[in-house]
């Protein structure tokens, strides 16, 4: 069994050839990072009850609420570059997946040099993939696909 799914076109005056109209991110985005908001501060929350400890080396620890927000504030970071680049980029698909790796990977940053203990860490990184996870490919499924 197959399904076929149709795609919008339009076809721009003196254009030879129709071009895919680019779908909207935002409603999309929010809903995600809401999930993405969520999901996080569940996982911190097992990985708190199981022993990790979210402190760095001098003391000052995570709030369980400092996981909501932040991911919250960065996957909505994420679902304005993605509406920019639906409107801008020539590629806004691949364009979009190749920054939010890379942005991602950014993320680990911190958790590598904040002096967190390996097992805090390992859970902070493993936290960034799980809320990448879950915003990238929503937003990622709203973004035209061109050549």
């Amino acid at each position: 069994m197959s399904t076929n799914i149709q795609v919008p076109t339009s076809k721009t005056p003196g254009a030879s050839t129709p071009t895919v109209e680019r779908q909207p991110v935002w409603k999309h985005g929010v809903a995600a990072a809401g999930v993405a908001a969520v999901a996080t501060t569940v996982l911190a929350a097992v990985a708190s009850a199981a022993g990790v400890s979210f402190a760095d080396s001098t003391g000052a620890s995570i709030p369980l609420a400092g996981f909501a927000q932040l991911t919250l504030v960065f996957s909505l970071v994420g679902v304005g570059i993605a509406a920019v680049m639906a409107r801008t980029a020539r590629r806004p698909r691949r364009t979009f997946v190749c920054t939010a790796v890379a942005l991602t990977a950014l993320s680990f940053v911190p958790d590598l040099t904040f002096g967190f203990d390996a097992g805090s860490a390992v859970t902070l990184i493993t936290l960034h993939i799980v809320a990448a996870a879950i915003v990238v490919p929503a937003l990622t499924g709203r973004l035209a696909y061109t050549r």
